[in-house]
């Protein structure tokens, strides 16, 4: 599977309100490859992410999901199998981490009514917990868990439905620097465990991405600053670009980091 297209973006435009917000953008994402989206607030990264996920239609282009274009092809059936990690996952009952994780396999936020796990859902699960460093916190519910806990679990969320791509919606959101940091570890682990599985991590801080990173896509006012290989494409010259603003860019043992000159 490693090198199929997952993702593919030809020229899109989204406007709104008579705005354009993205212009003309292209992209590529294949199986296995890691992808950060990177740009100012602003700069049209959660509307390309909305194409991704299978949420948004564009303006104008073509977007292809799995193989599967827009305009011909039901979206809800493509979303199920694309994982989301969104920090601002919202929840209107206090369930536990297992029931949390358990909602990845119904595609809800809480869990539905009259349904029940099998028992293959329910090894899956734990499993996942577990492998995620989360299996004394299985039971824990959800508003007593850390923000850094929270994460991993909504990367189990994501991942147990076995899906072909993930989306990271800036998942280090609320995170100190230890968890920020074992949250990363996790998601760099998924190279090796999950390795056909593509990602497309949002972000505006070259701190939060992981190493594992592979590509990333650069933009500014819906416009593409840079994109491929992250290491010609996340540079001082580059990021400058981007965010209008003197800004060196420094990689040291796989990640970055960047400071105003």
């Amino acid at each position: 599977m490693t090198g199929v297209p997952v993702i593919e973006l030809d020229e899109v435009t989204f406007r709104r309100d008579g705005k354009k917000i993205i212009d003309g953008i292209s992209l590529t994402v294949r199986a296995g490859e890691h992808w950060a989206l990177l740009g100012p607030n602003g700069a049209g990264k959660s509307t390309l992410l909305g194409f991704c996920g299978a949420v948004t239609f564009p303006t104008t282009g073509v977007v292809r999901v799995l193989g599967e274009q827009f305009g011909r092809v039901e979206l809800a059936r493509l979303r199920r199998s694309i994982g989301h990690v969104n920090p601002r996952h919202a929840l209107q009952h206090p369930l536990s981490v297992r029931e949390v994780v358990l909602t990845g396999i119904t595609g809800t936020n809480d869990l539905p009514m009259r349904w029940t796990p099998t028992p293959d859902d329910l090894a899956r699960t734990d499993a996942l917990i577990d492998a995620l460093g989360l299996s004394g916190k299985a039971g824990d519910r959800w508003p007593t868990l850390s923000q850094g806990e929270r994460g991993r679990a909504l990367i189990a969320r994501a991942l147990i439905s076995d899906p072909k791509v993930l989306l990271l919606d800036e998942p280090s959101t609320g995170l100190d620097l230890a968890a920020r940091e074992q949250l990363l570890s996790t998601v760099d682990t998924l190279d090796r465990t999950h390795p056909e599985v593509a990602s497309i991590l949002v972000t505006h801080h070259l701190e939060e991405l992981p190493s594992s990173t592979t590509h990333a896509l650069l933009i500014a006012g819906g416009h593409t600053v840079a994109a491929g290989p992250a290491g010609n494409v996340i540079t001082t010259e580059h990021v400058s670009t981007a965010f209008d603003h003197p800004i060196e860019v420094r990689r040291d043992e796989g990640r970055w980091s960047a400071r105003a000159r």
